[in-house]
């Protein structure tokens, strides 16, 4: 069985479709996903449909793209994390600076303390992070670092950077997780990339609705795609597909301190 570690549930593609969706989680073999928060209006439908679905979890956050939103507060995060058992996670938090443009470094500043106070909540809650990061690695890192982000770990989600940063945050505690872009063409870097991540630190995902795995690329992306995903990387890495499946579902139970037996 499959797990898809990130996913969106909550989006409008999904609203007339969610049984559908479900279903076709069911026939792909994909036995969990994850419903993450990207930011604070829309929170309360991520949490209802982790809540309503025994199979899905949430997490809480907020995107590091979301500007113009309510910010999220420690007390906020801590509290609402530790209220609800299906809450597995803080996030997704982190950086993006790929849209900055012309923009200075310094005015960035409120993505950088919106990240750190998701970090102390982490530490605070003991949940692990969902990380986001985007043209910022270095940046990542160092915050991540800083703030002691290795007494809780998480999750680097749907992972393009650099190797050198993928091994800085596995010394940390984290997970790397792939998404589909691992399957397009033109990734060749991340690719080899992903050759190199042993598989006990690795996660899948497919982040829907958004990049759908080949052969459904510019289709609405969904949980059961994340099979998809999980057979090119077998492939890729030369082990067999239920191996790869095993670790990355055991992977995924470990870092978001989810009792198996009760999945």
């Amino acid at each position: 069985m499959f797990i898809d570690s990130h996913c969106h549930l909550d989006f409008p593609e999904f609203q007339s479709r969610l049984p559908e969706v479900l279903a076709n989680m069911e026939a792909a073999k994909v036995s969990n996903a994850l419903c993450v928060s990207v930011d604070l209006p829309d929170f309360p439908n991520v949490l209802k449909l982790a809540q309503e679905y025994p199979h899905l979890y949430a997490s809480v956050g907020v995107h590091p793209d979301y500007e113009d939103t309510p910010e999220p507060s420690y007390d906020f995060l801590v509290d609402t994390a530790l209220k609800h058992s299906k809450i597995v996670a803080i996030g997704e938090t982190g950086l993006d600076y790929y849209r900055m443009g012309d923009r200075s470094y310094e005015s960035m500043d409120w993505q950088r303390e919106r990240f750190r106070t998701h970090i102390r909540a982490a530490i605070a809650c003991k949940k692990p992070l969902i990380i986001h990061t985007r043209s910022a690695s270095e940046d990542t890192i160092k915050i991540l670092k800083e703030e002691g982000a290795d007494r809780i770990g998480g999750v680097m989600h749907c992972f393009t950077e650099s190797l050198e940063m993928a091994k800085a945050a596995m010394e940390m505690g984290f997970y790397i997780s792939f998404s589909g872009i691992v399957t397009f063409k033109s990734a060749k870097d991340l690719q080899a990339t992903c050759k190199e991540v042993p598989l006990d630190r690795m996660l899948i995902e497919t982040d829907s609705p958004y990049l759908a795995p080949i052969p459904y690329r510019g289709k609405i992306n969904e949980p059961a795609w994340v099979a998809k995903v999980g057979e090119f990387i077998a492939s890729l890495k030369g082990v067999a597909i239920e191996d790869l499946a095993e670790q990355t579902s055991s992977n995924f139970y470990e870092c978001f301190q989810i009792d198996r037996s009760y999945s």
